[in-house]
């Protein structure tokens, strides 16, 4: 089902309040003076300027978060203090959050039903990593009787944060959350599509009480102001999701500089299992939802998906009739089941991976075009007939692309949901718990989800494995310990009889 047309009725576009870099704590214009376009991919229109960061205002950001993190309070403050503003932050979050749920879908697409579902989710990220604040600490030693010995978990110091556009708020506070609850100070690049709502939170962390350079936001593209943060010789770590061609060269740079430590996550190609004793309705309802929340841009979509043959038939009708009642449309319409692609240049690759698909023989069942002729709409699509050397089953899209397989046996569905570069995710959906077991252990990727699928929250750690990345998991308090270090101290004991 088709609509989208873009009813002014439906919403009021807000007053866009923050353009400008925020560096120490305040909004200014690039030193260059450049702008760049934001556009709204409902229309294809510009929405508003921003000031475009290049390594010369890296520079000055990095400069000020040194400092802040060499000589500021924000590092040398009790964990219960970082704690209380953080509260704050996410209080504020929450008042002013039907006008950031309004920036995210105007920049990235996004359904402002899930936009409204990312307010207090974000803030509750933020209220997690406040209460980790005060417990991170060391460890006594057992040491010879001679030495007493300690270790100390210290914040690694300045951070650079790169982030995509996919879920911008959600990112942002994967990354900021817990380094800001460890004690760093940072500089974070938000994707240039989609600066608005990370500008305008870092006024709320000023107004929640952030010293002034700990946290600055620098909008700006990859190859200028991603890569000054890469290579900076001040940043001690990078902290990195997009696509692993960038990841790449993110690693090269802090290679090439000063060997900071680098955290990866570069999305995947996730397999999703459905067997034979599967409910068909549940199975159909999770593998559609897998693959198609948030118009396919989401690195752990499940967009290989390998159905038993006993039940291919049926689930492949039921999913193919869920992908024609999707309603394609304005994302701030309530009706509306999927919304623009972010960008044009998104819009152009999808498209051009589903005419790879049609050439390499894969069937089409249902989708494949786009829609209208204003902003970035594709219909959901579904290839069946797919080999695993196909491009359309072993490259990322990132996009409302699902293809469908048969298998038969159970080390036949591990052989292939292995068969991928990827390590991301994946699905399993059965309801004997031999199967499931079997699988999770067998399959080798990050999250393994059982009769779910993207279920994602604060405490539980997410990252891949293989070519989705490495240097530590976001989310759960195992991604607080990729802003720490560890450092021992080890002093003599002189009244110790064996001195």
């Amino acid at each position: 089902m088709v609509d989208n047309g873009v009813s002014d009725s439906l919403f009021k576009m807000p007053t866009i309040k923050f353009t400008k870099l925020f560096i120490n704590g305040q909004f200014v214009d690039s030193i260059s003076g450049k702008t760049f376009e934001t556009i709204d991919p409902r229309t294809g229109e510009v929405i508003v300027k921003i000031s475009e960061g290049t390594k010369e205002d890296i520079d000055a950001a990095v400069a000020v978060a040194r400092e802040a993190f060499d000589t500021g309070p924000w590092p040398r403050m009790t964990g219960v203090e970082r704690a209380k503003i953080m509260v704050k932050w996410a209080e504020l979050i929450e008042e002013n959050g039907e006008e950031l749920a309004a920036l995210d879908t105007i920049e990235a697409g996004l359904l402002y039903q899930f936009t409204k579902f990312e307010i207090p989710a974000a803030a509750d990220m933020l209220r997690y990593y406040a209460g980790a604040a005060d417990k991170i600490h060391g460890k006594v030693l057992k040491s010879s009787g001679q030495f007493h010995a300690y270790t100390l978990m210290e914040p690694i110091g300045v951070v650079g944060h790169i982030i995509p556009w996919n879920v911008p708020l959600m990112m942002f506070f994967t990354k900021v959350a817990p380094s800001i609850a460890a004690g760093c100070t940072m500089v974070l690049k938000p994707a240039e599509q989609t600066p608005l709502s990370a500008l305008f939170v870092a006024h709320l962390a000023k107004l929640a009480g952030v010293p002034d350079g700990v946290l600055n936001v620098v909008p700006g593209f990859g190859p200028t102001a991603g890569a000054a943060i890469s290579s900076h010789m001040e940043i001690e770590k990078v902290s990195f999701t997009g696509s692993v061609e960038t990841g790449r060269e993110v690693m090269h740079a802090a290679a090439s500089s000063n060997l900071k430590t680098v955290s990866l996550e570069l999305g995947g190609k996730s397999p999703l299992i459905i067997f034979d004793d599967a409910d068909l309705d549940k199975a159909a309802d999770l593998a559609f939802f897998g693959m198609f929340f948030n118009k396919g841009e989401i690195c752990a979509a499940g967009s290989r998906v390998y159905v038993q043959e006993g039940i291919y038939d049926e689930l492949e009708k039921k999913l193919v009739e869920k992908a024609k009642a999707c309603v394609v449309g304005d994302p701030f319409d309530p009706k509306t089941n999927q919304g623009p692609q972010a960008d044009k240049n998104q819009f152009d690759k999808i498209l051009s991976y589903i005419e790879h698909g049609k050439k390499e023989g894969a069937t089409l069942l249902t989708g494949g075009k786009s829609i209208g002729t204003k902003g970035y709409f594709i219909e959901p699509t579904i290839f069946s007939h797919v080999k695993e050397e196909m491009r359309i089953t072993q490259d990322e899209i990132f996009g409302p692309v699902m293809t469908l397989m048969k298998f038969k046996t159970i080390e036949e569905g591990i052989k292939r949901a292995n068969n991928t570069r990827y390590g991301l995710a994946a699905g399993i959906v059965t309801k004997n718990i031999d199967t499931a077991n079997t699988m999770s252990r067998s399959i080798r990727a990050g999250i393994v989800w059982i009769n779910c699928y993207s279920i994602l929250e604060s405490d539980i750690p997410f990252g891949g494995y293989k070519m989705s990345g490495f240097g530590g998991k976001d989310l759960g308090l195992n991604a607080l310990h990729k802003y720490l270090q560890l450092k021992s101290v080890v002093t003599p004991i002189y009244n110790s009889p064996w001195h």
